[in-house]
């Protein structure tokens, strides 16, 4: 792939040295969800922005638990994650008005899973044409919006319209 000007990579880029133990763990126990591109909490998960995403507004569903075993979700676990996914595509609807949606899990890494050993859920907006002709030409994805101001709109649609916890 080309390389093209993206500054918010660079601290991965040059870590050499990952902080220990599960990002998700982590970002959920701090106390800086702006910083963290958090833009909604519910009872047993998180919704926050993918670093590297597929399109602008790409969120994942993070259950607090701690497990990559989908099976080992309690009942309320699951149908809370599922149902904040349902508030999330609402909110993504309201902040930015997308066409359709992508929602997935990769689970395990042969699957395609990043992190592996923590379950989450992919909320991904679509809009027509929105595989243009940069991954075609240039092998490259174009983002229209910096993370943070679109952390910004999502975490305003949710406190919108369900109030913010």
């Amino acid at each position: 792939m080309d390389q093209l000007w993206a500054p918010w990579r660079i601290s991965y880029l040059n870590e050499t040295d990952p902080a220990p133990g599960c990002m998700f763990c982590t970002k959920a126990r701090e106390d800086r969800d702006e910083a963290n591109l958090i833009v909604h909490r519910a009872e047993h998960c998180f919704v926050l922005l993918n670093l590297y995403p597929y399109n602008s507004g790409h969120v994942m569903v993070v259950p607090y638990l701690h497990t990559g075993d989908i099976t080992a979700l309690a009942a309320d676990v699951a149908r809370n994650v599922f149902a904040t996914a349902q508030t999330t595509v609402t909110a993504l609807t309201e902040a930015l008005h997308p066409a359709g949606f992508n929602l997935g899990m990769n689970l395990g890494e042969a699957a395609g899973a990043g992190i592996a050993d923590h379950v989450h859920l992919h909320v991904v907006p679509r809009w027509a044409g929105d595989t243009n002709f940069m991954p075609v030409l240039a092998d490259a994805k174009v983002m229209p919006e910096l993370l943070t101001a679109t952390a910004a709109k999502v975490r305003a649609a949710f406190e919108g319209a369900h109030g913010s916890r």
